[in-house]
């Protein structure tokens, strides 16, 4: 599959700009997101958020799956050793991960992308029947910690204690200092959702090597059916744990959601498939947010960060009583800043600012030449 892939830039940029869909919550609540947590909101809220939450997270996590699988196969073409320096990639993923933890956002996912990637690059050349043992191992796992944590939950009525809730610092450098001291609380949800993120790699490298993002008889028979389960199953099941209240919010965000990224997957790549001539403002746009995701992953998060806290305009504590219409605006807001400056910056370059670098830091110890 020579050059790039339309539909994969497509569903990059659809799932960074969807994943801001549910951070945007935690930016414009009044008291952060250790307040957004707290407090559960009404039904409305609840229906609001379901439309975001977890969904492009888990889709993210699939094409990251299906990223590490070209990467495979282009170093088996090649002759190169596997997983060879793709070991020094999730380092660096790893450190980047870090300094966006703490510098940026508590809710960072690279870390555990980086960590998750070192055992699926051990795992995705191997046959079919190690790869989907390990996927219903992991899966199995993932099903255990929800049922678990969904007993607990319904059975024993446990409350978020609003007292326990950290009030966030005013300043930059206080958030900071918070990250690094509350860095077990911050991200404990990362450890739990490890199995998860292993079976969402692994069945996106699988989606891959089946061709699922070919423009072909076979491609499309394998987009339908994950349209059928995704959208047709997991969007009435994924309702109904939303209606049934923060006692199911387990299976509603780690079980149901990722069920409906497969569907978004087959959905946004069978739209693509369909498409023909030049494309227009939006698919330009959203295709550009996809070629520089890192980039627009970190800057959408640094944008809402100056846009809403109190160290910056502080827009969250001035509108953040509006609720649902605020987040919504500002949602619209950072989605239209990135796609802006991602169409302009990828007309100039072939990779996104914070690409370029990593780039030249992934060849570095390799001395070869970087790539702009």
């Amino acid at each position: 599959m020579g050059g790039r892939i339309v539909a994969l830039d497509v569903l990059r940029g659809a799932a960074i700009l969807g994943t801001f869909g549910m951070n945007a919550w935690l930016f414009t609540h009044p008291q952060g997101p250790a307040g957004f947590i707290a407090d559960g909101g009404d039904q409305t809220d609840a229906l609001l958020q379901m439309i975001g939450n977890g969904k492009f997270l888990a889709l993210l996590s699939i094409l990251f799956g299906i990223g590490l699988a070209i990467q495979h196969g282009s170093a088996v073409r090649r002759g190169s050793r596997w997983p060879g320096w793709y070991l020094w990639r999730s380092a660096l993923l790893l450190f980047e991960g870090l300094i966006h933890y703490v510098l940026i956002f508590e809710f960072d996912v690279l870390m555990f992308y980086a960590v998750v990637s070192v055992l699926v690059a051990y795992l995705v050349g191997r046959s079919s029947r190690v790869v989907k043992a390990w996927l219903v191992a992991a899966g199995a796992v993932h099903l255990s910690f929800v049922g678990l944590l969904t007993f607990l939950l319904v059975a024993g009525g446990a409350q978020v204690d609003d007292a326990a809730i950290p009030v966030r610092p005013a300043t930059w450098w206080g958030q900071v200092q918070e990250r690094i001291e509350l860095f077990a609380v911050y991200r404990l949800e990362g450890f739990f959702v490890l199995p998860l993120s292993t079976v969402l790699f692994l069945a996106g490298a699988m989606l891959f090597k089946a061709g699922a993002l070919e423009n072909s008889d076979r491609g499309g028979l394998i987009r339908r059916r994950l349209m059928v389960w995704g959208l047709g199953v997991g969007v009435p099941l994924n309702l109904v744990t939303t209606l049934a209240g923060r006692d199911w919010f387990a299976v509603d965000r780690y079980v149901c959601a990722p069920l409906v990224a497969f569907g978004l997957l087959g959905g946004i790549t069978a739209l693509v498939c369909r498409l023909r001539g030049e494309p227009g403002w939006l698919r330009r746009g959203v295709g550009a947010v996809g070629r520089s995701a890192l980039s627009c992953y970190i800057g959408q998060n640094l944008i809402a960060s100056v846009l809403c806290y109190e160290w910056g305009l502080d827009l969250a504590g001035r509108f953040g009583h509006l609720g649902p219409w605020f987040t919504a605006g500002t949602w619209l807001m950072v989605s239209a800043l990135l796609m802006l400056g991602a169409s302009w910056w990828m007309r100039r370059f072939t990779r996104g600012p914070v690409e370029i670098l990593w780039d030249r830091a992934y060849r570095a110890p390799q001395r070869q030449p970087a790539s702009v």
